[in-house]
Parts: structure tokens; C-alpha cells; sequence
């Protein structure tokens, strides 16, 4: 796990795996310093983050309703819509379940995952800042031995379709 900061102080968690810690490491950190951003310690921004389970479920015809009590069934903390997705998130222990529970509810699971979910988000509303930070987390990803990249970013979506055209 690497950890640092990119442009407007959003934290990034990126989690590698290599044959060579030496080559992984440099690689990261030339990532960052080329983004303007800044690769800290252990520590500096895991706190930021806690391991989630995260349920995907397609949002075409669902009732919200019916997702949240089928997903409570299964032990799910939480339904919350994320476009054409509900985004159904449970303690790490109870992923299994609650994507048993959905599917038994007759609910199409598009994935279930664990993921690191940050507690607070930093909100972008400038282009120039969204472009840099969607920039480093690219090349982050980029990367051959980097396996995910978390961030606690939160860009509207009508400055996120400016950035990507």
C-alpha cells in the first residue's frame, strides 16, 4: 500500500503488487512527483479510508424499497443510488450475504466487491483541479504492478464530462 496526496489535498490510497518493492516504489513516487502530488508515509492517509463491501446492483426498473429491505436481510448498512447503479454497501463480513440476499430478492448483481470507501470527500468543482487529480489516478493505474487506486474525491458529474472531452 502506497499512500499520498494529489492536487487540491485529495488522498490517495494505492494498493500494488509486485515481485520488487525497490522498482514499485520508485515508480509510484514518479507518479506523484510528475502530478504535482506529494507520496507520504504509512499512515498518512489510511485513516481516510475503511474497507467496505460494496453490491452493485442495476438500477433499470428497481424499486429502492425493495432493494434496501432484501439488502438489510442479508446484513447491508446502507442503498444509496450512484447514477445507473444502486451502490449497496455491509461490513466486510457480511458480503457474501448480502449478495445472496439481493440475488434471492430476484435483483440483478452487476458486481460485489471489497473496496476501501474514504470517510470524508473533497469536492471539485474546478476543471483544472479535476483534470489534474483524474490525471494522476490514471496514471497511478497505468502502473503494471498497481492493482487499485482509492481516492476521496468527489467531482459533479457535469465537471467530470468537461474533463473527459
Amino acid at each position: 500500500m502506497y499512500e499520498g496526496y494529489g492536487a487540491d489535498g485529495v488522498a490517495e490510497l494505492v494498493e500494488a503488487l509486485t515481485d520488487n518493492r525497490n522498482r514499485t516504489a520508485a515508480d509510484v513516487r514518479h507518479v506523484f512527483a510528475k502530478h504535482n502530488g506529494n507520496l507520504g508515509t504509512t499512515g498518512a492517509v489510511a485513516w481516510i479510508f475503511e474497507r467496505r463491501g460494496i453490491v452493485l446492483v442495476d438500477a433499470g426498473g428497481v424499486d429502492e424499497d425493495e432493494l434496501l429491505l432484501a439488502a438489510a436481510d442479508g446484513g447491508a448498512d446502507d442503498v444509496e443510488p450512484d447514477g445507473s447503479v444502486f451502490q449497496v454497501s455491509c461490513a466486510i463480513e457480511s458480503l457474501a450475504s448480502v449478495r445472496a440476499a439481493v440475488e434471492a430478492a430476484g435483483f440483478h448483481v452487476e458486481s460485489a466487491e471489497l473496496s476501501m470507501v474514504p470517510k470524508t470527500t473533497v469536492t471539485i468543482e474546478d476543471e483544472a483541479t479535476a483534470r489534474k487529480v483524474v490525471h494522476l489516478i490514471e496514471a497511478l493505474e497505468d502502473l503494471d504492478d498497481v492493482q487499485d487506486v482509492y481516492a476521496n474525491f468527489d467531482i459533479p458529474e457535469h465537471v467530470l464530462e468537461a474533463v473527459a472531452s
